[in-house]
């Protein structure tokens, strides 16, 4: 795959519940084109759910829409079935990325493709990217109030990706939001400025 293909692109990525949609809410406002990666795949789980309910059973299936809640509560806790879905459904998302992707090439001008696993999976060759980064114990605090879930619910969904430390040190770009909503705003403006 060529990298012309991504040549505006920046991977926006982080931990789970390190803002990563309050900053992609914040980048729309500033009139950036988005890519959400979990979007794409809620899609596609639905547009494939008669394919979910045959690889993990009915009970992750009701009225053509998968319950990704349940589904998630074995995704999360057994890797092999884990490694299952995303044996399916990453193709599909690439696919689906790379045809948005294509089309908003056509602007010249940097956009952000949301994609939570880029640094685990390396599964696309986009040059920069962008962590939105949050220290690991209010990573927590924010998962346990935002999913209403105890701290070792969050410490195991926090656990099925890569280190937020590391994340940072490999980012090109990173916004600290590890503050206020304000702060916030003024971390995405400093990194506009940067960009263009």
């Amino acid at each position: 795959m060529s990298n012309d293909l991504f040549k505006h692109a920046i991977a926006l990525t982080g931990g789970i519940a390190t803002g990563k949609s309050t900053v992609c809410s914040l980048l729309k406002l500033h009139g950036f084109l988005t890519i959400d990666a979990d979007k794409i795949a809620h899609m596609l789980l639905d547009l494939h759910n008669i394919k979910i309910a045959q690889m993990f059973g009915e009970k992750y299936v009701e009225n053509g829409k998968v319950l990704r809640k349940e589904l998630g509560k074995i995704i999360f806790s057994n890797e092999e079935e884990k490694l299952k879905l995303e044996a399916f459904i990453h193709p599909l998302i690439k696919k689906e990325i790379i045809k948005e992707a294509a089309i908003f090439e056509k602007q010249n001008k940097p956009y952000f493709i949301d994609i939570p696993l880029f640094f685990e999976k390396m599964n696309y060759p986009i040059p920069k990217s962008l962590v939105i980064y949050t220290p690991n114990k209010l990573q927590i605090t924010r998962l346990m109030k935002r999913d209403n879930i105890n701290e070792e619910d969050a410490k195991l969904k926090i656990s099925n990706q890569m280190d937020i430390e590391k994340k940072k040190d490999l980012a090109n770009l990173i916004i600290d939001n590890s503050k206020s909503l304000r702060d916030l705003q003024r971390e995405v403006e400093r990194i506009i400025e940067e960009i263009l």
